[in-house]
């Protein structure tokens, strides 16, 4: 992945979500041959020479202080994470333009109390991933509510690869279009935390490769974080689930994210995990994914 390139299409895919009305600038007339503000339009907005922000804008970040990032992101409208994502592109691009030993990914190594915490969190389904979006550990009812992912047979086990790749993921995700944005806009938020993870850049070119959609939304540049939300998906075992999903960072490793899933008491959704956590501790270890022959629901079994 090339940094500076990244930095360039970040600020000017910015740059062209916002009109002259958003920013609160005077509209005087006459044609823009472009969508967006002009690159001096966001230069006066963020307290800068144009010259400089045009330099900024072709990858060049020498000399980028926060006070700088934060001009940029107030003058750009950027979130908290678009802005922190800019804080990773420009520290990734000078870091580029001072090449350094790069040193090999690390490893990553589920240590045993982590695995026994969520072993122990029975009633909720757990999934530990690192920002690849590889599956590093999980928990029983976690490995039953996404089985078909898990039961692709691919290593390592990858949400991003099931999202494009695997056809079942279209049925599983009820907003599939939704989750295939957010996906791309996780990775884009690791590929700027970690220009050099050469399975990152793999995993980015092999969905880039196979997939014309993945490759279009990369292309948009948007970035998000992945903390609370609502996931509605149709399992193959107990059917339609509405689950609430929390996304906390691991003190142990800042590199993982432990999502957990729940659903509102007394409601389908929450019996619907009760019928899928009692149906995985019937199956142990056997967890497979049924044939499209049988019954989306266990209760009448």
């Amino acid at each position: 992945m090339d940094n500076q390139d990244d930095l360039s299409q970040f600020l000017s895919s910015r740059r062209a979500k916002l009109t002259l009305q958003d920013v609160g600038l005077p509209d005087f007339g006459g044609r823009r041959r472009v969508p967006g503000l002009r690159r001096e339009e966001v230069a006066l907005l963020a307290g800068m020479s144009s010259e400089y922000y045009k330099r900024l804008e072709r990858g060049n970040a020498k000399g980028a202080s926060e006070g700088v990032i934060d001009g940029v992101s107030r003058a750009l409208q950027l979130d908290e994470a678009e802005h922190s994502h800019l804080y990773e592109l420009i520290r990734s691009a000078n870091a580029g333009a001072h090449p350094q030993r790069r040193r090999p990914v690390r490893k990553t190594h589920i240590i045993p109390t982590l695995q026994q915490t969520i072993d122990a969190m029975s009633t909720v389904p757990v999934f530990v991933q690192n920002g690849r979006l590889d599956a590093v550990a999980t928990n029983r009812p976690g490995r039953a509510l996404f089985l078909e992912m898990f039961d692709d047979g691919g290593q390592p086990v990858n949400a991003a690869r099931f999202v494009f790749l695997d056809p079942r993921a279209q049925t599983f995700y009820q907003d599939w279009e939704s989750n295939t944005r957010q996906v791309v806009a996780l990775l884009r938020v690791e590929a700027g935390r970690s220009p050099f993870d050469r399975r990152l850049s793999d995993l980015i070119g092999e969905l880039s490769t196979r997939s014309d959609l993945f490759r279009k939304l990369w292309g948009a540049h948007d970035v998000r974080e992945h903390r609370t939300g609502i996931k509605s998906i149709h399992h193959p075992i107990v059917g339609d689930l509405d689950l609430n999903y929390l996304g906390l960072d691991l003190a142990t490793d800042r590199t993982l994210q432990m999502l957990v899933f729940s659903a509102e008491p007394g409601s389908a959704s929450h019996d619907g995990l009760q019928l899928l956590a009692n149906w995985a501790d019937t199956h142990g270890s056997g967890l497979k994914a049924p044939g499209p022959e049988a019954s989306h629901h266990i209760a009448g079994e």
